[in-house]
Order: C-alpha cells, then sequence, then structure tokens
C-alpha cells in the first residue's frame, strides 16, 4: 500500500478520491469487515474479581485446613482461619475493583470522531465506523482514527511515539512512494493511535481495526501469557515447602507414637491437628496489605495498578532501559521561564491545569505589564491547541480514588 501510486490505489480500493465513498457501499464495507475498534478481552465481573482472590496456593492452603480443623470439631480454628482468609479477599477485591472501575472511566472519557467523506459531503461519523476506501481529513491535534495513506499534505507532521517509540514527531510526504513494510519508515501514511501535531492533510483508509499496525500489536499483546511474579512464586513455593515439611513432620509424629503405644486414632488426629497448627493463617493478609498499601501510593501518584501482585513486580525492577530518545516520559510540557525584556519570569504551576502566576524576583506580576500581556495574547493567537474539560475531570477523578 505504500509503494504504489494513488491511482492505483484508487482502483484497488474502488474509491473516488473526489467524492468519497457512497453510503451504501460504506454499509456494505461495514457489514463484511466489522466495526473500526480494537479487540478487547472481556472484563473481569466483581464476582470473578472476588473468587480470584482466592486461587493463591497459600489460601488454598489455609482452605483445606478449615476443612481439616471442621472434621476434627476445632470450630474456633476453623472460623478464625476463614475470617482471616475473608478479610485478605476483602482486602485484595477492594483495590482490583476500583483499578477496574478506574481504567473503564478512562476509556469513557473519549468520544472519538473523524471528518470524512462520503457521498460527496464532508460529515463528522464515529471512527468504529470507518471501513477502507473512506477519505479521512486530518488537521493539528486529530487522533489518526485508521491506518491511512496520504493523499495530500501540508506541513504535515505526526507524533508516532506509542508505535514506533520515537519521541520527535514525523514530518509527512504524500508524493514519496516507500518501498518495504517497515511503517517506521512509511512517510506516506499515517497509523491508528498516532497524534497529529501539526500541519493538515487528507488521506484514504487501508487498514481498520485488527488489521491496523496498531491492531496487531493489540493482537500480539493478548496473546501474550501472564506469567507469576516473583512473589507469587515465592509464596507458592513456600506453601509446598510447608505443606511437605508438615506432612512428613506430622507422619512422623502419628508413627512414634503408634510405636510408642498410643492409639492410633488418638495418634492420627494429633497428627492432623500440628498439620493445621504450622500453616501460618496470617501470612496472606499480611501481603495483600503490604501491596494494597503500595497501590494506594501508587494511586497517589496518579498511577493506576489494576493488579495488586504488579506493585511487587515493579518494585524488584533494578534497571529500566530505553532507547536512545530517553520516550519514558509524561508527554507533557510546561513553560517554566519567560525570558522578556532582559529579564527572567518564573512561572508556577504543572500539567494542564490552568493554575499558577506569573513571578519577577518572587514578587508576582501584575496585569499592568502590557508587554508581558502582549506576549501572552501572541502565545495564545499562535497555535491551534485547546484546553479540554475532559482533561481536567479526568484529574479530578483520580484524585478522588
Amino acid at each position: 500500500m505504500y509503494n504504489i501510486s494513488l491511482k492505483e490505489l484508487q482502483l484497488k480500493l474502488q474509491t473516488d478520491f473526489q467524492k468519497g465513498l457512497s453510503s451504501k457501499i460504506h454499509l456494505q464495507r461495514l457489514k463484511k469487515d466489522g466495526e473500526n475498534l480494537l479487540e478487547k478481552k472481556q472484563g473481569t465481573s466483581a464476582i470473578g474479581i472476588f473468587i480470584s482472590q482466592f486461587k493463591d496456593p497459600m489460601v488454598l492452603i489455609l482452605l483445606a485446613a478449615t476443612l481439616i480443623s471442621v472434621v476434627l470439631g476445632e470450630y474456633y480454628d476453623a472460623i478464625t482461619i476463614l475470617v482471616i482468609i475473608f478479610i485478605n479477599g476483602i482486602l485484595g477485591f477492594i483495590q482490583e475493583y476500583k483499578a477496574e472501575k478506574s481504567l473503564q472511566a478512562l476509556a469513557k472519557l473519549t468520544s472519538p470522531k473523524a471528518k470524512v467523506l462520503r457521498d460527496g459531503r464532508i460529515v463528522n461519523v464515529d471512527t468504529k465506523d470507518l471501513v477502507v476506501g473512506d477519505i479521512v481529513f486530518l488537521t493539528s491535534g486529530d487522533k489518526v482514527p485508521a491506518d491511512i495513506r496520504l493523499i495530500e499534505a501540508y506541513s504535515l507532521e505526526v507524533d508516532e511515539a506509542a508505535l514506533t517509540g520515537e519521541s520527535v514527531p514525523v514530518q509527512k510526504d504524500s508524493s514519496i512512494l516507500v518501498e518495504g513494510k517497515n511503517i517506521a519508515e512509511a512517510v506516506n501514511a499515517c497509523f491508528m493511535g498516532t497524534s497529529v501535531t501539526k500541519g493538515r492533510g487528507t488521506g484514504v483508509v487501508i487498514a481498520t481495526g485488527m488489521n491496523t499496525a496498531m491492531g496487531k500489536i493489540a493482537r500480539m499483546i493478548q496473546k501474550a501469557e501472564n506469567d507469576p511474579t516473583p512473589l507469587q512464586k515465592r509464596l507458592a513455593q513456600l506453601g509446598k515447602v510447608l505443606v511437605s515439611i508438615c506432612l512428613v513432620v506430622s507422619v512422623m509424629v502419628v508413627l512414634l507414637g503408634i510405636w510408642r503405644g498410643e492409639e492410633i486414632y488418638k495418634m492420627f488426629l494429633a497428627g492432623v491437628s500440628l498439620a493445621v497448627a504450622a500453616i501460618p493463617e496470617g501470612l496472606p493478609a499480611i501481603v495483600t496489605v503490604c501491596l494494597a498499601i503500595g497501590v494506594q501510593r501508587m494511586l497517589r501518584r496518579r498511577a493506576i495498578v489494576r493488579k495488586l501482585p504488579a506493585v511487587e513486580t515493579l518494585g524488584c525492577a533494578t534497571v529500566i532501559c530505553s532507547d536512545k530518545t530517553g520516550t519514558l516520559t509524561q508527554n507533557k510540557m510546561t513553560v517554566e521561564k519567560i525570558f522578556l525584556d532582559n529579564k527572567y519570569i518564573d512561572i508556577t504551576g504543572n500539567g494542564y491545569n490552568p493554575q499558577g502566576q506569573l513571578l519577577e524576583k518572587n514578587k508576582v506580576i501584575t496585569k499592568d505589564n502590557k508587554m508581558l500581556q502582549k506576549l501572552m495574547e501572541i502565545a495564545v493567537l499562535c497555535n491551534t491547541t485547546r484546553l479540554l474539560k475532559k482533561i481536567l475531570k479526568l484529574k479530578d477523578y483520580l484524585e478522588k480514588i
């Protein structure tokens, strides 16, 4: 799609660059190819999250100990162990359920639209309704809604950091033909999930949904197996060791008792009681509480952790490797100083929250400074950025949880 001429591409996709697709053909292709969405694994229900808290090996051992305690008539021990297991499950459930709801809230904050040419008219449609052959218009600040081969590009630059890892915007050129399938070199195309930082352009959709470059990455991620964390591995190993030791010691106690002439039934009960008593009932609860504290600290730093063990995995990291551009950033650019009239002016505030002050030598600057006021006016008029209320609502939401 990147190495053929626009005329060949128009014939191959059976579309019209001047009028776009007709509504009839659009519906046919939408029915055939499906919506322009990335497939997502079905979210875990509240009941599923709660049940998952009891799949830990140590918890399963404690449940077995509870059953044995009931059989032996040790009801107080059984109730105590069940209370500990239940508290452990509630703590884990609360943290993971809140994280799941937070992620769902993030997804609902965006309602993507795309400007397309349909039946010879420019209309705004949901990005999920895009099909191959649609003519899409891109301007500064837009999210690229699908994989697009450019027809026209005017000073068009696209931030492809989410796809290729390069933090510097890529300048696009619709007239260049690109050999090969390396998307990092496809300067005549734009890809789903990237952002237009400058200029404007027009393109034809060449792939949607899971057939896009981003969709292929999503499919690889979905196939990835969830390996247990180091802590989970160690707890599982500890559980096996404890069970093995308890069984060996209990069997030895039973055999020694029988050898000394004690009743077999009496020694069997003693051996089982010893095995139950040797299991540390409070260990899972202590681990869960420690991980929950870590999750709360991450939330205060605006980081959402879906699974409790993920906190421990992050804590095990000693070295984080990034490429030469160092793209592990917050993706925020904040002005901190202004040099005006041979003077430095400090600016307080951070991020997208419109709060802060202009300071000169730690003194607040008044509105009477006409030169500074003119500079601010130029800065506002000479860009196309917009501060959406949704961003502020998201920030407020994260502060509440």
